[in-house]
């Protein structure tokens, strides 16, 4: 997410608030060094790339968003859903009208306001793998000890989609010199962690975490609490 840390957009002759993606990538962050340990519980939000070791040499990881190109039409008519018209109260509704952020807290059907044109934006997985390769490769994200590349998917994936999206990674990067060492791919529910190691066994380079419900809303109002920090 290079580039950036806040956008506009409209919909339909109305503005969508301001919003940044500093909320995705403190969300990363925390999945991360919740559910990997404790080499992830000092990076800090840059850019070029998103998560950084302070050192600025040992660990450095892109954050972004993926998602198929049906769904990414659909949230056209999710006006409602995000808050821009009117949306029905339920659980975590205040908490997603006061952050405009709802990814952890409901199933991938919901949208906060705040993050409606951050999915809007998004790419398909193969699109933004090739993107994201590219830009690694030509030292873009500079040159990390350990460098990966996290994608959010707001559609539930399948530890099939998982293997597909590192397959495709791995070719892409196979002749180049500066790759990525790791792919985290989260959606709602899971995190797969992909090793793009060389000489590995199929078999041995993807891990599944299934993250309950408890899980994934203490990550949101974590992520929600380092980002009002920053401001």
């Amino acid at each position: 997410m290079s580039g950036k840390k806040s956008h506009t957009a409209s919909t339909g002759g109305q503005s969508v608030q301001k919003f940044d993606t500093c909320f995705f990538e403190k969300y990363a962050q925390v999945v991360l060094a919740t559910v990997l340990g404790h080499d992830f519980e000092t990076l800090v939000n840059r850019d070029r790339p998103d998560l950084q070791s302070p050192d600025g040499h040992g660990i450095g990881i892109e954050v972004t968003r993926a998602m198929e190109e049906s769904k990414a039409a659909g949230l056209a008519l999710m006006d409602d859903i995000a808050g821009i018209t009117q949306v029905k109260p339920g659980d975590d509704f205040d908490r997603i009208q006061e952050s405009g952020y709802s990814f952890g807290l409901r199933t991938g059907k919901y949208v906060g306001v705040k993050e409606l044109p951050y999915w809007r934006m998004a790419l398909p997985m193969r699109r933004i793998l090739e993107s994201k390769v590219s830009k690694a490769a030509s030292g873009f994200y500079g040159h990390w000890d350990r460098m990966g590349l996290f994608v959010f998917s707001k559609d539930n994936l399948s530890e099939g989609d998982a293997v597909k999206a590192m397959n495709y990674t791995l070719g892409l990067q196979r002749d180049l010199d500066l790759r990525y060492d790791r792919l985290y791919i989260a959606d709602i529910d899971d995190l797969f962690v992909c090793n793009l190691a060389d000489g590995l066994k199929a078999a041995s380079r993807l891990a599944r975490y299934r993250l309950t419900q408890e899980q994934r809303r203490a990550f949101y109002l974590e992520a929600v609490r380092k980002q009002l920090e920053q401001r």
